[in-house]
């Protein structure tokens, strides 16, 4: 009986033994995060830094595609191409009407809801590097349609189209970034999504701002085949790229994420990536022991319903504290008087400030100031503004007309440095690892929602042939900021500092949102449930990887 017993007890010290050197491990790798610094992250972490930033340069493609319809309203060879005649202060001249500017500004909105839900099964089935991929083939054939347009059909046909890419974009990018960068870079990597769109939407405007005076149809067709330059460098980054870590651990691939780690770190102690990699496998099987599956439907269970109310409510403050409203500035320039020259430059330095704006963003999370903070105070400097383009605009004078110009640019600074950047940090970090990619594509669509409904009233607001409020549609977008700011000071918790594990653990416990960072919690305790997670690591690490070996 003796012999019998001997080897059964063990291979049980043998386990036990695993789940210990795990945990062990997941701290390690835990205070490795916690004790990095900036620099550190910058030296240990410069490949991730690469790849991160050249996946993202996939949002300066749709950010330099959404600028171009918009400000093609206020386009003289555009709107003489797909407008209407229409008479104003006796003069003849071409108005796209509100109903297909409703409907073109929809129809890439509504797509994209379809993008960013496919998204949640794409990504997490093939991979981020195959969905990129064949993301960036289905937008290169979609941009002969834009080129080859012959008429508002025709350009609402492709702007449908566009937007399955864009909610694929907008989603991908951020959860990419999320998943290969280090805690003290973790607010860099994922807000620089938000500076790649301003960067497009500087590079569109300046384009047109160049080509205004054009008279003829390449004064819009050039700007739509510019687009075929961007697919090339991004198809090569999507085959070059590592897999993020975290994705192939979510598939038991453990060896694999080894790998991907090593390409990402550059680092001279290699016990470093088997730290990370042991605090990836833990993070992921507490996540997996609290949670029954990784289906849209787990997002609206347990402590991750709070966790898809947050992720939600980010994106939707973007749309709601005025953004919209910003959309239109070249348009409503024009409407308030402005050249359409003027208009363009103006505008051109509203998104010259969009992409210094993250740098500024970059700065203030650098000395730690936290992302609620800047997204509160944020909130409250945009309704403020609001509150006096729409008090200058009652006035209509010229003078009235410059000064709404003036605040136009402070409102994009505020906008920009706060809400515009922030967002992309806090959706990408507020999600549980495992739910992250359905979690911030649901958070997307919701946010297209919006946008869509955005879409359909607003050019009525600002359109002159329509409700023809101008500049006092800003009294509006003023009182929606106000009720952003109730539900930030009530609803969103403050992630910095904080890896994945430890967020997880706050949502668990139920940690109001205004002590997210003065509770103090030991996530690695011996407990049960750790312990347990720990053994199901080990037990995945097995099947994973065996079931790897027999499909390859």
């Amino acid at each position: 009986m003796s012999t019998v017993a001997t080897p059964y007890l063990e291979e049980k010290t043998a386990e036990e033994t695993r789940v210990e050197d795990l945990l062990r491990e997941a701290e390690k790798g835990t205070n490795i995060e916690h004790s990095m610094t900036f620099m550190d992250g910058l030296r240990k972490y410069p490949k991730a830094c690469f790849w991160s930033m050249m996946i993202s340069v996939a949002v300066i493609m749709e950010g330099y595609d959404v600028v171009l319809l918009g400000n093609f309203y206020a386009y003289p060879a555009f709107t003489r191409k797909f407008g209407e005649p229409f008479m104003k202060d006796g003069k003849l001249t071409y108005e796209v009407p509100a109903r297909w500017q409703a409907g073109l500004g929809n129809a890439a909105g509504v797509c994209s809801i379809f993008g960013v839900i496919a998204n949640g099964y794409l990504a997490e089935r093939f991979g981020y590097k195959k969905t990129m991929f064949w993301t960036l083939i289905w937008m290169t054939g979609v941009i002969f349609l834009f080129f080859f347009c012959q008429s508002l059909g025709m350009l609402l046909a492709a702007q449908f189209l566009v937007g399955f890419a864009w909610g694929i974009f907008q989603v991908l990018t951020t959860t990419y970034a999320a998943e290969v960068a280090p805690l003290p870079l973790r607010h860099i990597l994922t807000t620089w999504v938000n500076s790649c769109w301003g960067i497009g939407q500087l590079i569109g405007v300046g384009l047109l701002r160049g080509m205004v005076n054009r008279t003829d149809e390449w004064a819009w067709r050039i700007p739509y085949a510019l687009q075929w330059f961007w697919p090339i460098p991004l198809i090569i980054t999507a085959i070059f790229a590592p897999e993020s870590p975290w994705w192939l651990v979510r598939k038991g691939r453990v060896e694999d994420a080894r790998k991907s780690l090593q390409r990402l770190y550059s680092g001279n102690d290699q016990e470093d990536i088997q730290s990370t990699l042991a605090m990836i496998e833990h993070t992921i099987a507490m996540e997996r022991a609290a949670t029954a599956g990784a289906s849209y439907i787990e997002l609206f269970k347990g402590a991750n319903l709070r966790r898809t109310e947050i992720v939600c409510g980010a994106w939707a403050v973007q749309q709601l504290c005025g953004s919209s409203f910003m959309g239109y500035c070249t348009y409503f320039l024009i409407q308030a008087g402005f050249s359409t020259e003027n208009a363009f430059s103006m505008t051109m330095g509203q998104y010259a400030i969009n992409t210094a704006g993250t740098f500024i963003a970059w700065f203030l999370m650098g000395l730690n100031v936290g992302r609620r903070t800047i997204y509160l105070y944020g909130c409250v400097w945009m309704a403020s503004v609001l509150l006096i383009i729409g008090g200058v605009s009652t006035i209509g004078s010229n003078g009235a007309t410059w000064a709404v110009g003036v605040m136009l640019l402070i409102w994009s600074v505020a906008y920009q440095f706060t809400v515009g950047t922030v967002c992309y940090s806090i959706v990408a970090e507020i999600p549980s690892r495992r739910l992250a990619i359905k979690s911030i594509s649901l958070g997307r669509g919701f946010y297209n929602i919006i946008g869509i409904i955005n879409g359909s009233y607003m050019a009525y607001m600002v359109n002159p042939s329509a409700w023809n409020w101008g500049g006092k549609t800003a009294f509006y977008w003023a009182g929606m900021c106000c009720l952003c700011v109730v539900w930030i000071f009530f609803r969103l918790p403050e992630p910095r500092g904080l890896t994945y594990q430890e967020i997880n653990a706050r949502f668990e416990a139920g940690v109001p949102a205004r002590k997210f960072q003065s509770v103090d919690m030991n996530i690695f305790e011996r407990t049960d449930q750790n312990v347990a997670a720990a053994h199901l690591a080990i037990t995945d690490e097995g099947k994973g990887n065996s079931e790897h070996v027999e499909k390859v």
